[in-house]
């Protein structure tokens, strides 16, 4: 039987395939240009509550960073300033990032600014921002009709 369908297989790539091009073309958020001379690495994640920010900001303190909200987009804000030289020192090499640095991000789903947090620790900005009553998904019972 196996003999007079030679192409069986084809089933499998063809899905796969298809799998491919649908993942090709999903929308994807919106980026924004980072601007300075260095830019934080950032994790955005979602709950059913809430939006989750994470920006690594090594080698700097909550003074020097600030974060703002419009628009649906938050911007995260800062300088890290260089250590003073010694007189007498001599590098070999330089790999840090100095100097500031501006990154925003269109959010994925509305949020209440009015209840907004940021919190420092450990060299990671964390900003979480609730949703909104509308931006939260409302579950639709599904009922049996006989």
């Amino acid at each position: 039987m196996r003999s007079l369908m030679p192409w069986g297989g084809m089933t499998g790539l063809k899905q796969e395939m298809d799998r491919v091009f649908d993942r090709f073309f999903e929308t994807r958020w919106e980026e924004l240009p980072a601007l300075g001379d260095w830019v934080p690495k950032v994790d955005v994640s979602e709950t059913k509550d809430a939006v989750v920010v994470k920006a690594e900001i090594p080698g700097m303190e909550a003074k020097d960073v600030q974060a703002s909200l419009q628009e649906n987009v938050l911007t995260i804000t800062g300088e890290k300033k260089q250590e003073k030289e010694e007189k007498d020192e001599r590098y070999h090499r330089v790999e840090r990032s100095y100097g500031s640095f501006t990154r925003s991000m269109r959010l994925p789903a509305g949020v209440d600014a009015s209840k907004v947090n940021a919190a420092f620790k450990n060299g990671v900005l964390t900003v979480t921002l609730p949703k909104t009553a509308a931006a939260k998904a409302t579950p639709i019972p599904v009922k049996t009709e006989a």
